[in-house]
């Protein structure tokens, strides 16, 4: 019999209490690939992509993009608000012609000045969980959909005001993403996702040639914490051997795994230290339990799961938020608020691209979609990627780790962990930074990576905290920490 580690059993027991109250969501699909790679420990090797880069760029897929830039061109989103002030795109970039794979996008430019702004790619992670479901449509995006499943109200936080954003759904079977080759699916992983994303960067880019030479960052929250790096990293070294430069500038991570030893650990500690668990069951954890071992005892599994009774029926990606309760559509067409963030989101969003029209909108094929997919099996995933974010600090990228403080499955502890094991000098300690009048979390400046606690926010930073997260982003993008005393806001 398969012996567990102390991660694996936790977030087996973690799905068990999750699993009846919700829907699979991008939080739930990170657990339920921890959990199917449970005593597996991939190595971390920093080789693979330069050893494809010399073995391929001389013949990496590039496809001629004439006319699809106007073709992608949205007229305009079924039930959009009136006055939409900015270009939106979408449509599907080739990534392997041959298998017959194709990624999905929706882009946005900023309504202001667009052609001096930055390009930012987010991405979602799961895996397999959709970037324009999650990032577009109830985070960052422009537009977020109301309770009827039929109309959009506008996100006056949106990160187009600051930057043009490209929303991609990876890997192929995220979403409208697809390979005509199902094979594909069953050997999805960290690599294979890399190579695609780089893959289509550099075919989009071809598409959209004025954003070439632009200064391109990439973003993207909780498995990304895997994708945005060796993304980061693939790019890094295709531009040392290819002849496809990208601009790449920085990276930031949001409520991000990268670990899975400080991973655990901070959850255990966060639920303690946040009132969840009681004392004898964290000193039997503590007792008990290793967290770098394969190996777990009785005691430890016991502990474990009393650890996760205790904390009740809550929303373990924000323990202070409400829970959907009531998940049909309504029939009335009255405006969400981007102040006011619905727990029932996600089924609005389901509705919504599943209509005919919105897909027709959208250039998308007739698909039955859906938040996170079921089709693809995970084959690659390494338990840390330290090593990755170590490389990108050696190699002067901008880095930045922000992390929600109401989120208990990648809690700030597992990211202050984390940060704690590359031992990092100290340049800027730690301080409060502002939002407005008000204290929107604290940031710490270390040689190569900069921290940033986000106060009130779970684990999708931009949906609970809209404001707070343009003011970041803008910080990120401009060179700045954020601002360190009150100030008027957006």
């Amino acid at each position: 019999m398969k012996k567990l580690s102390l991660h694996a059993c936790f977030l087996n027991l973690s799905l068990l209490v999750l699993l009846p109250y919700s829907k699979a969501s991008q939080a739930d699909k990170l657990e339920e690939l921890i959990l199917s790679r449970s005593s597996q420990k991939p190595p971390v090797t920093l080789s693979w992509a330069e050893e494809d880069a010399l073995k391929t760029h001389s013949s990496a897929y590039v496809a001629s993009q004439e006319g699809q830039k106007q073709a992608d061109k949205i007229a305009a989103l079924p039930g959009q608000p009136y006055g939409v002030n900015f270009d939106q795109y979408s449509g599907y970039v080739t990534v392997d012609p041959k298998a017959g794979r194709a990624l999905f996008y929706y882009f946005v430019e900023s309504p202001y000045n667009p052609s001096t702004k930055p390009l930012v790619l987010w991405l979602n992670g799961g895996p397999g969980c959709s970037s324009l479901g999650y990032g577009a449509f109830e985070e960052l995006g422009p537009f977020r959909i109301n309770s009827d499943g039929k109309t959009l109200y506008r996100n006056k936080y949106a990160w187009n005001e600051v930057a043009n954003v490209l929303f991609l759904e990876s890997p192929a079977g995220v979403g409208f993403s697809y390979s005509n080759t199902t094979s594909d699916y069953d050997h999805s992983g960290d690599k294979p996702t890399a190579k695609d994303a780089y893959v289509f960067l550099i075919n989009w880019l071809e598409r959209f040639p004025e954003y070439k030479t632009r200064n391109f960052y990439i973003t993207g929250e909780s498995y990304a914490g895997h994708y945005v790096p060796q993304l980061a990293y693939t790019i890094l070294v295709n531009n040392k051997f290819s002849q496809q430069n990208i601009n790449l500038k920085g990276i930031a991570v949001w409520n991000a795994w990268i670990d899975d030893v400080t991973g655990t650990k901070g959850i255990v500690d966060y639920l303690w230290t946040h009132a969840l668990n009681s004392d004898q069951t964290h000193e039997l954890i503590e007792k008990y339990c290793d967290y770098s071992s394969e190996n777990i005892s009785q005691i430890c599994s016991n502990a474990t799961r009393r650890a996760l009774t205790e904390k009740g029926n809550i929303d373990f990606y924000n323990i202070y938020a409400p829970l959907c309760h009531d998940s049909s559509l309504k029939n009335e067409s009255s405006s969400g608020s981007v102040y006011d963030f619905d727990p029932c989101s996600d089924y609005y969003g389901e509705a919504y691209l599943n209509r005919p029209e919105v897909q027709l909108a959208l250039h998308a094929k007739p698909t039955n979609w859906s938040h996170c997919s079921d089709l693809i099996d995970w084959n690659d995933s390494p338990t840390t990627i330290l090593p990755v974010i170590k490389y990108l600090t050696d190699s002067n990228i901008v880095l930045w780790i922000y992390s929600g403080d109401t989120d208990a499955r990648v809690p700030v502890t597992s990211s202050r962990y984390a940060i704690n094991t590359l031992k990092l000098p100290i340049q800027v300690p730690w301080r409060p930074w502002y939002s407005g009048n008000e204290v929107g979390g604290y940031v710490v400046k270390y040689k190569g990576v900069t921290f940033v606690t986000v106060r009130g926010a779970g684990h999708l930073v931009p949906s609970w905290q809209p404001a707070r997260a343009l003011t970041l982003i803008f910080s990120f993008l401009y060179g700045s920490l954020p601002p360190a005393s009150p100030w008027k806001g957006y």
